[in-house]
């Protein structure tokens, strides 16, 4: 038997419609609300920020969604993403567990965002929207947009967390080259930039602060739209088509997953691979550990509280009920950038207070620990925040050792590292440290939270 086995559908195979999950759910989502009256939102509020179709997806409690031609004809450049049993991390490790990724860094951008970009590009274009300003971490969603506007011909701004902006300048390059203009984040193009600026001129940003910065220009101007990568309904419901695909491809194995492992800042890559298999066992299917892995210098899951709270560090967006640290918490740099957000998406908060689905932590050392391993054994390498699922991944590998059984672990390989080799740099030269959040700062985020009588 070969140790490389990879699982791949003809493109004839792509979903033709996305799966939502809110149409399995044993208790539903609790509602948005206006920041102003506290009251559940309607279409009207969220007008100035999103097209109409992509504000339907958003609330709809259909289990299927329709994906259109044009954006399955985009779709056929990486998709369907191949699904890879990973035997030569398997004796590595000597664990009797099967492991399995479903591996996103196939797509033009590296990784899974395009999934997303994709369509919300192709609505804004068809509403007639020719711009659109969003907010990136690490650069994933940034160079995803920007190449979805390129195919649509959308224009497209990002504001970039400045520590990553730093950090990452291959991703700006990225971003520039598919006709992007990218500007690091706090700005002096925005009230909310220039108030953060004001208060320390070196903020090293934050992607709530990034958030405001888009929501502003976009809120302000008729003709621009907003576009968010992460978090909301409708961006996790695009991303479902990763895990219809590895259901299929599982069939193809004679094997189903026991544990699904993804990395979770905001929560789309989670989402898009873990919410088709939890679909299936809500309506009767085999039941599984689903596990989400993030940073302990940003914990939204492990030490957030589920409670009402902005999506931004200016007040700018509708209240949403999620795991979070506080809208005005800042975490510090480390490099798995599409991490650093202080809130969950509400669905996936909603699933852990289910418990339909758990949280671990891990440190910066750990993860790229993992990452390196993971590399050596089956030549990919990971980008950092993608390492986070590899840990969890390899641990529950490690436990099936130690307890001397076999379980089937898939995990969800969200994008390469190509463009975050800094990052490995400085893992090699003994410079990547585990950094610490301000007990102080959370402390006092949380306490700001925002008063809610929640809905009856």
């Amino acid at each position: 038997m070969t140790d490389t086995v990879k699982y791949v559908l003809d493109e004839s195979r792509i979903p033709r419609a996305w799966y939502n999950l809110q149409a399995d759910l044993p208790k539903p989502l609790p509602p948005v609300l206006h920041p102003g009256t506290k009251q559940p939102v309607g279409p009207d509020d969220l007008a100035p920020l999103f097209p109409m179709e992509l504000i339907l997806q958003e609330v709809t409690q259909e289990r299927e969604v329709p994906i259109p031609e044009p954006v399955r004809d985009v779709y056929r450049q990486w998709r369907p993403s191949p699904l890879f049993r990973a035997r030569r991390l398997e004796k590595v490790l000597q664990t009797p567990a099967h492991i399995y990724y479903k591996y996103e860094g196939v797509s033009p951008a590296g990784s899974h965002k395009p999934n997303t970009a994709v369509p919300q590009a192709f609505y804004n274009r068809e509403a007639g929207v020719r711009k659109l300003v969003t907010e990136t971490g690490a650069g994933q969603w940034g160079s995803s947009l920007a190449f979805a506007g390129a195919l649509f011909g959308i224009d497209v701004q990002v504001f970039m967390v400045r520590v990553s902006y730093d950090q990452k300048p291959y991703r700006r390059a990225l971003m520039e080259t598919y006709g992007a203009k990218c500007v690091a984040s706090p700005s002096n193009l925005t009230n909310a930039g220039r108030a953060i600026l004001a208060q320390r001129p070196d903020h090293p940003g934050s992607l709530g602060i990034a958030i405001s910065e888009a929501v502003e220009i976009a809120a302000q101007n008729d003709h621009i739209k907003y576009a968010l990568g992460s978090v909301l309904n409708h961006v996790l419901l695009h991303q479902t088509i990763v895990g219809q695909e590895a259901i299929e491809q599982f069939a193809m194995t004679g094997d189903y997953p026991d544990v699904i492992v993804g990395c979770t800042g905001g929560g789309s890559n989670f989402a898009g691979l873990a919410f088709p298999f939890i679909g299936a066992q809500l309506r009767g299917g085999k039941k599984i550990d689903v596990i989400a892995t993030e940073p302990t210098a940003c914990p939204t899951l492990t030490r957030g509280r589920y409670a009402y709270d902005f999506g931004d560090t200016a007040h700018l967006t509708p209240l949403t009920k999620m795991h979070t640290l506080g809208s005005t918490f800042t975490p510090p740099g480390f490099h798995a950038g599409g991490l650093r957000y202080h809130g969950m998406a509400p669905l996936v908060s909603h699933l852990q207070e289910l418990g339909l689905s758990r949280s671990l932590a891990y440190t910066q050392s750990r993860v790229f620990d993992a990452g390196v391993q993971f590399a050596r054994a089956e030549g990919i390498v990971p980008a950092p925040e993608a390492n986070h699922a590899v840990r969890g991944a390899i641990d529950e590998a490690i436990r099936c050792r130690e307890e001397g059984v076999s379980r089937t672990i898939l995990f969800n390989l969200s994008g390469h590292g190509h463009f975050d080799m800094q990052a490995y740099i400085d893992y090699f030269g003994g410079k990547l440290k585990d950094l610490a959040y301000d007990e102080a700062e959370l402390a006092s985020a949380l306490a700001g939270l925002p008063s809610v009588a929640e809905p009856a």
